[in-house]
Order: structure tokens, then C-alpha cells, then sequence
């Protein structure tokens, strides 16, 4: 892809079927400790770099320059991708914090007992949590980056015709009420501090399925706070992702795809629309009437017209709005390089399909793939969408162990494409990307862990031993070779 840093994080969703296996809180702490200081594949944060939400030790930096840690916003095990440039290399990272984290619960026996779920929703907790993306932008007038998320906005809410996960049932939000509420607010002092709004969270019962797991809960385009407060974009003003006129971009409205096709389209298609937003290619055409509205309007219509309101006036299609940002792509960025061409190209025949008939995308889409394996099902077994067998189904998709997903079960069938193999993503659990400064940060890890050192801090920019023994990593494009090789030799 043309020249732009993104990554992407991972909130596990953590299922206990066996009470001897203790809390899912338990289980959280036992895999990120067996992580640090048995297994040794990363380092563990001696400092806290949040007092409220990563305290001291609650994670670390691995040897693939990425991080796993506990989120304490609902205690979940979570995983950052290192920092990538290419978007296989983006798929491979991502499904390499899956092997991760199965592994380690592999070798603590608790595999049968306990499970992880790359998904977005808890169908009867009410909880929903994360797949997030972050995309390194640039922004000379932090003004004008704002006032175009109009124009990215749209694109962001509509994406989830070929990017949503599916998802059966619903849920709805009352404001006015916490009587039929499934979700506890209790639990996590954090909720207390950063919290100004709580609403009820209850199951509703007139959805059957729908594309997206995360659109029910969202409630505002944009929002520095989190748990209630959800936000198709969260503000990182942050230091550690800041490079000369370039600053991160968090994208909170991303949900856990499994397909590898699926994963490349939208970290693709986004980047590419970035690049229109960055250089004010684009205008009133694309802007929609209510973001969130289109949001759950889209995910929840059976009748997949996926109609939306334009600001202007009238309606258009989320596929041809789509069209609108691919035409100006193409226009701006055929021919850049043979990947950015891969993503265009699919871009549209993806499109053309979902006009046609999406159904014959269930090898590439995760909606479509579980929505016909579900169908399926229902005639088969004379269930109906309502049947809470329906909501095992839609979890065990997820579900990160090769020998208990259905996602893997379909893609060892041959009936799901994929961009990556096993062996590029076991190597992608202890190397680093070789083009980003996340070589740089795995070598000097690799380092510390040899030489059992027990003085430094880590961070995405900086990695700091001592006084005057510090290494910046500043500009995440640069694998910084040389200055690694000399600093690697004061470990």
C-alpha cells in the first residue's frame, strides 16, 4: 500500500466452561503471566503506562514487536499488532495474536476448560467489545482532518456490507431505564471514572441477524471515552504514535473478522480512502443525513437494500455510496503499486457481487459465510433464529482453537479463501515486520530477554535502559539498523 503505518488490536472475549478453571478473570491473568515470565515471549511493563487502565505488569511488548496485555475495562486479554505497512503482513500479525493466545492456553491444560473468541458481542452479558484499528494519518491542519470526518465517516458506517462479522439477534439501548438492563455496570471501577452516561442494555427480540455485532452499542461518531460512550472513532492525540506531521488515527467501529479476505479488504479499502480524506478529494457527495442511524439501519435490514440518507436530500445504496469512494480511488491511486491495485480490484468485484447476489461471497465475507452455514442449519435441525443454540453457533465462529471454531472448520473445508498460511503466521508470533521500527523494538527485546535484564522501559517510540541509554523510534518507517546494532551492544 502506498506509504501509511496501521495495525490492529484485539479485545479476546474470554469463555470459562468449566468452573475449576476459575473466573474468566483468572484465566486473563494466568495466560498473560505464563506469556512473560514462563514462555519469555516479550517482556513485561515494569511501569505502569496508565494508572487506570494498564497499571504496572498488566502486559508487555512481544518479540514480534507487538503487545499483549489485560484491558481493565472488562478484564480482557488484548493483543496490538506490531506496527505494519503491508496488508498481508497485517493479516498475518493479526491472526498471529490468535495462535498466541491459544497456545498459551495450551500449555497451562486449560484448552478444554477455557476458550478465547475473536468476536465483538457477549448476545446475553450485553458487553461488547473491540476490534480496533489504528492508521498512522497526516495531518498538517488537525482543523481540516476534522472537519473531513464527514467524508470518512460515511465510508466507516457502510463498510460493514463486506467488513461486518454477523451477528444473530440484537440488542437496544434504554436511556431511561436499567430495569431490564443484561449488563452489569458494576463491576469495573473504571466505569466510575471515566463514565457520564449509563443506559440499559436489553436483548431485542425482533432481530434475527444482522451484519454488524458492535452497531447496536455504538452512540456517538466520536468520543475520547470509551465503555459507555462508544465511538466509531476515538481521538489518540498520543506522543508514541506521532511522527512529523503524521498522527494516529483510532478507529473504535471495527469488529473480530476471521477471513483473512475480509481483514485485507478493510484495512485496504481504508487506507485507501484515508489518502482521499488527507488530500480533500472528496466532498457533499458522499456525506450522509444521521452516521449512526445508518449504522444500525444498515446492519439490521434483511432485505440487504441497505438504503441511506444523504445530507443533500434523497437516498443512495450503500453499495453505489461505496462506488463513490472506489471511483475517486481509482482515480487517485491506480497503478501506485501492485497491492493497492489487489485492493482496488477486489474492492469492486466485492461490490458487484453484494449487488448481485451476496451469497456467493460465503468464502470471502464472514456475514454471508455464517449467515448461510446458519440457514443451512435452521433447515436442517428445525431450529428457529430465536433458539439460543443459534447464539452457541454465532460465538463458536469465533472461537480462536482450530479444533472447536467453525471459522476453521469451514477454512480447513476449502470453503473459505485464505490470504496467509500457518507457516507465515507461526513465524509472525516471534518475528518482527522487517520494514517498521517494530524490527528495531524486537531486537532490543530479544536482547533484554537474553541478558535477563530487569532496568528498562518500553514503549511504540522509545526504548530506555537507563540514564543517558535511551534508543527513539520516532519514525515508525524506519527498521533504525545501525542505531539498533549500537545500542544492542550497552544490553
Amino acid at each position: 500500500m502506498e506509504r501509511r503505518i496501521f495495525g490492529i488490536e484485539t479485545e479476546f472475549g474470554c469463555l470459562v466452561r468449566d468452573e475449576r478453571a476459575g473466573t474468566p478473570e483468572r484465566v486473563v491473568e494466568e495466560v498473560k503471566n505464563h506469556c512473560f515470565y514462563q514462555k519469555k515471549w516479550g517482556l513485561i511493563d515494569l511501569h505502569a503506562r496508565d494508572y487506570s487502565f494498564e497499571p504496572a505488569r498488566s502486559g508487555g511488548f512481544l518479540l514480534n514487536g507487538g503487545r499483549l496485555y489485560i484491558d481493565a475495562v472488562g478484564d480482557h486479554e488484548e493483543y496490538a499488532t506490531p506496527e505494519c505497512t503491508d496488508i498481508l503482513d497485517a493479516c498475518r500479525y493479526y491472526r498471529a495474536g490468535q495462535w498466541i493466545v491459544q497456545s498459551l492456553l495450551n500449555e497451562l491444560g486449560l484448552a478444554d476448560s477455557a476458550s478465547f473468541h475473536n468476536n465483538s458481542v457477549d448476545h446475553y452479558g450485553g458487553h461488547t467489545f473491540g476490534c480496533h484499528e489504528n492508521y498512522l494519518v497526516e495531518m498538517q491542519d488537525e482543523d481540516f482532518f476534522r472537519a473531513s470526518f464527514n467524508y470518512l465517516l460515511p465510508f466507516l458506517v457502510t463498510r460493514q456490507i463486506f467488513a461486518g462479522v454477523g451477528r444473530v439477534g440484537g440488542h437496544r439501548l434504554n436511556f431511561s431505564s436499567m430495569k431490564n438492563s443484561v449488563m452489569t455496570i458494576s463491576d469495573y471501577d473504571v466505569d466510575y471514572q471515566w463514565v457520564s452516561n449509563f443506559y440499559g442494555v436489553e436483548i431485542d427480540p425482533t432481530v434475527n441477524f444482522q451484519l454488524s455485532q458492535r452497531a447496536d452499542h455504538i452512540v456517538k461518531t466520536i468520543s475520547s471515552r470509551v465503555r459507555f460512550n462508544r465511538a466509531i472513532i476515538n481521538p489518540k492525540w498520543d506522543s508514541y504514535y506521532n511522527f512529523s506531521n503524521l498522527h494516529r488515527l483510532h478507529i473504535l467501529y471495527g469488529e473480530g473478522n476471521m477471513s483473512d479476505y475480509a481483514t485485507a479488504l478493510k484495512v485496504g479499502t481504508t487506507s485507501c480512502v484515508l489518502t482521499l480524506v488527507e488530500e480533500g478529494l472528496l466532498g457533499v457527495e458522499v456525506e450522509i443525513r444521521d452516521p449512526l442511524e445508518t449504522l444500525r439501519s444498515v446492519s439490521r435490514d434483511p432485505s440487504f437494500k441497505w438504503v441511506v440518507k444523504r445530507k443533500a436530500g434523497g437516498t443512495i445504496s450503500a453499495i453505489d455510496l461505496q462506488r463513490i469512494y472506489l471511483y475517486a480511488s481509482k482515480k487517485r491511486l491506480a497503478g501506485v503499486d501492485e497491492q493497492t491495485d489487489w485492493v482496488l480490484r477486489e474492492w469492486e468485484s466485492t461490490l458487484d457481487a453484494l449487488e448481485k447476489d451476496p451469497m456467493t461471497l460465503a468464502n470471502k465475507l464472514d456475514w454471508v459465510a455464517k449467515r448461510k452455514m446458519y440457514l443451512d442449519f435452521i433447515e436442517s435441525e428445525g431450529v428457529n433464529w430465536q433458539d439460543p443454540i443459534m447464539q452457541s453457533l454465532d460465538l463458536e465462529y469465533h472461537n480462536v482453537n482450530p479444533n472447536q471454531s467453525l471459522f476453521h472448520a469451514l477454512e480447513q473445508n476449502g470453503e473459505m479463501i485464505r490470504l496467509t498460511t500457518d507457516a507465515e503466521i507461526a513465524r509472525a508470533t516471534i518475528e518482527a515486520p522487517s520494514n517498521t521500527r517494530a524490527h528495531a523494538r524486537a531486537h532490543v527485546i530479544s536482547r533484554l530477554l537474553a541478558s535477563k535484564s530487569r532496568d528498562y522501559v518500553i514503549d511504540w517510540d522509545l526504548v530506555y535502559l537507563a540514564k543517558n541509554r535511551h534508543l527513539d523510534l520516532k519514525n515508525p518507517f524506519d527498521t533504525y539498523e545501525k542505531e539498533v546494532e549500537s545500542f544492542a551492544k550497552t544490553v
